[in-house]
């Protein structure tokens, strides 16, 4: 289809609410826990059991032993499941390849020596973590599109492929912008879920497994939108295929006149579980359904909340999450200061401290990794949990990252991608972005 007539097509009317989920209601799902953990009906149970075991005779998930945590947590073993809602055998196909992708890229490794100053140019071109989480605990990211001109996207692609990504990815024959995704989903499963995982919250016995997303499109020409549909595409192909169940929902604000066009395009990128979780917003709706969903607190203030946050700025963590990582606002960018309990006491000043790059949550510490300017960086912080904290911790969880594993990208993420979407194959629900 040619521009002109894509330009054309934008003067059909506008999406109604039925096509678009754009009711307030609808974003409300009526058992929202069904099939996470510590929620499990007695056929999700058996089905996880019996996933465990298929998994364990391939060589790709070791369980919990003596002493030895499980090579997965149950909460991400669920996500496959949910994913090809509980079918068994495809989830394992979509986990086996996930597994064989994650070892064939080196993934852990790729993450935990990104080049931070690469790490931080990725950020500033996908969802970005605000450090506020809504009423349920999910982390709430931005994404504001008008910034990914042509002037700028053209000097992200130059750097990424003649700048380093990772000191183990020197010679890897996936293409950096690919690499530098890559790291940017790692953060998320590895840093922002684990954290919101160990905050207060109305469900404290089920892990944070996904995220809600504000996409701003205020101020985007159809040209622009045409521009980016392969940068787009990167994100919701790699989502769907290796790190599904990982949407919560989606809220599109300031979508223009031509927005029917374009989300013909968008949403064929994903499956229908997908795009029942985008919901597109009028300028009266914005502020009341962002409210409905997230404390006016934790919203910024561009969108009609109370938060000093703005696109590009680091995470603002609210008060819980400040408590048990507050560290991570202590140590300069680079992680180059000395903690200094007087070094955060005011926005500005924990803005310029927050650390960037890869950052792990563990049980009881916060590690610190990636290299700055060819040196690698290492740096443990404390994680302060109380004992009520330690305590709740996940109820009969079997914890672990996302493990050790990985196979290529391109043409692999295709083919998982477009096996989630096989008209005889459960649809796969995932996520658009994070960063």
């Amino acid at each position: 289809m040619s521009l002109e007539e894509t330009t054309n097509q934008a003067k059909q009317p506008q999406l109604n609410k039925q096509e678009t989920n754009q009711s307030t209601a609808s974003a409300l799902p009526s058992e929202p826990l069904s099939g996470h953990l510590n929620h499990l009906s007695d056929k999700q149970s058996e089905a996880l059991g019996a996933f465990k075991k298929e998994c364990v005779a391939r060589n790709i998930y070791t369980p919990a032993g003596e002493g030895v945590k499980a090579s997965h947590d149950d909460s991400t073993l669920l996500r496959f499941l949910r994913a090809r809602r509980f079918d068994v055998n495809g989830a394992l196909a979509q986990f086996q390849a996930t597994e064989e992708w994650r070892k064939e890229n080196q993934i852990d490794a790729l993450y935990e020596n990104f080049d931070v100053d690469s790490y931080e140019e990725a950020r500033k071109v996908y969802p970005q973590w605000t450090g506020r989480r809504d009423r349920r605990g999910i982390p709430v990211y931005v994404y504001t599109i008008k910034h990914l001109n042509s002037k700028n996207m053209t000097a992200y692609s130059s750097s990424a492929a003649s700048t380093a990504t990772s000191a183990t990815h020197t010679s890897s024959k996936v293409p950096a912008r690919l690499l530098r995704l890559f790291a940017l989903y790692e953060n998320m499963v590895r840093f922002v879920l684990p954290l919101c995982s160990n905050l207060d919250r109305p469900n404290p016995e089920t892990p944070i497994v996904n995220t809600t997303n504000i996409v701003d499109i205020t101020g985007v020409g159809l040209k622009q939108f045409w521009n980016l549909k392969g940068h787009m595409q990167d994100a919701s192909t790699l989502a769907t295929a290796h790190y599904p169940e990982t949407l919560d929902r989606i809220f599109i604000i300031g979508a223009p006149v031509f927005f029917p066009t374009v989300w013909g395009w968008i949403k064929r990128w994903f499956d229908p579980g997908t795009t029942s979780k985008i919901f597109i917003l009028t300028a009266a709706e914005v502020q009341p359904t962002l409210s409905s969903f997230i404390d006016a607190k934790n919203i910024p203030k561009r969108y009609g909340g109370e938060l000093e946050w703005d696109w590009g700025d680091m995470p603002n963590l609210d008060e819980p999450a400040r408590a048990i990582a507050g560290s991570l606002e202590k140590v300069g960018q680079y992680a180059d200061l000395p903690e200094d309990g007087e070094a955060a006491k005011d926005a500005e000043t924990r803005k310029a401290n927050f650390v960037k790059g890869p950052v792990v949550v563990h049980d009881d510490k916060i590690d610190v990794y990636g290299s700055v300017k060819g040196e690698s960086r290492r740096k443990s912080l404390p994680l302060h949990l109380s004992q009520d904290e330690k305590g709740a911790e996940i109820i009969g969880q079997e914890q672990s990252g996302e493990s050790d594993s990985t196979v290529q990208l391109s043409n692999d993420l295709e083919k998982v991608a477009l096996s989630c979407n096989d008209e005889n194959t459960a649809p796969t629900t995932n996520v658009v972005t994070p960063a």
